[in-house]
């Protein structure tokens, strides 16, 4: 995988939202996968500007959810598919019939994380996926163990990460919910290119994890070194831990300007 060392998580957001564009001015209706939380913002923030700007066109861009909280009521304001609106959907100046997610209010929920597994290959399968990391080395919700050819399925949150999400919901973690739909790990290796965005300190042991260790199902993310283009972006807190750090610096630094991420 391609390792990009940046100075902040701003850096890091432009970096991504460049990929996104140049995506896009190849391939107008590209399938873009979203992931939620505050990691991404700067992603999202940069590609918007470039969107008003005229930097680039998104209006037949198509956006795809990563994953779902289960049982929260249509319409909360926390639920994944309302923050995608939110965040992403709306600045860029798209309407609901762009976005596509499963359905965590499904009586059924096994046969929506079927029917969301079939939708993803029946769009023609997700251009870029952006990712974000767990402290425990998270993907989606693929929580540490998971198989690694899982498929988009339900699963029970575990405590860390209930505990990283009370955020979200006025720092109560009983509010927030113990099941979640996910894209599986054998899913999100699906798409054409995975896009990993990490920053702060609190990411480092995970990001080295991810990048140098092993590939194994204890860190979910180590899924990454699997595909055949998979671009990791930290900081340099987040890159702290890296033995190889040195090494990713100048690669990144010596690439052809032409071939972007």
């Amino acid at each position: 995988m391609e390792v990009v060392i940046v100075p902040d998580a701003p850096a890091g957001g432009e970096i991504i939202a460049e990929g996104i564009a140049a995506l896009l001015r190849r391939k107008p209706d590209a399938l873009l996968g979203v992931a939620t939380g505050s990691t991404p913002l700067p992603v999202y923030d940069a590609l918007t500007a470039k969107v008003r700007t005229g930097a680039v066109d998104a209006s037949r861009a198509r956006i795809a959810q990563l994953d779902e909280y289960v049982g929260l009521p249509a319409g909360h304001p926390e639920s994944y598919r309302s923050t995608v609106l939110r965040q992403v959907v709306e600045p860029l100046g798209l309407g609901e019939d762009a976005f596509m997610g499963p359905d965590g209010s499904a009586e059924d929920v096994q046969a929506a994380c079927e029917a969301y597994d079939r939708a993803l290959a029946e769009a023609g399968g997700v251009d870029l996926q952006i990712l974000g990391i767990g402290t425990d080395g998270h993907i989606g919700f693929n929580e540490p163990c998971s198989s690694l050819a899982s498929r988009t399925r339900i699963k029970t949150l575990t405590e860390q990460t209930r505990v990283d999400n009370a955020r979200f919901f006025d720092g109560d973690i009983e509010q927030v919910p113990h099941h979640v739909i996910t894209q599986g790990i054998g899913t999100i290796l699906e798409a054409r290119h995975l896009v990993l965005l990490a920053t702060g300190e609190g990411k480092a042991e995970a990001v080295a994890q991810t990048v140098e260790g092993p590939v194994a199902a204890v860190v979910p993310a180590s899924a990454l070194q699997l595909h055949p283009h998979a671009t990791v972006v930290v900081d340099e807190a987040a890159a702290s831990r890296l033995k190889l750090a040195g090494y990713f610096r100048h690669t990144y630094a010596d690439k052809p300007a032409w071939q972007g991420i």
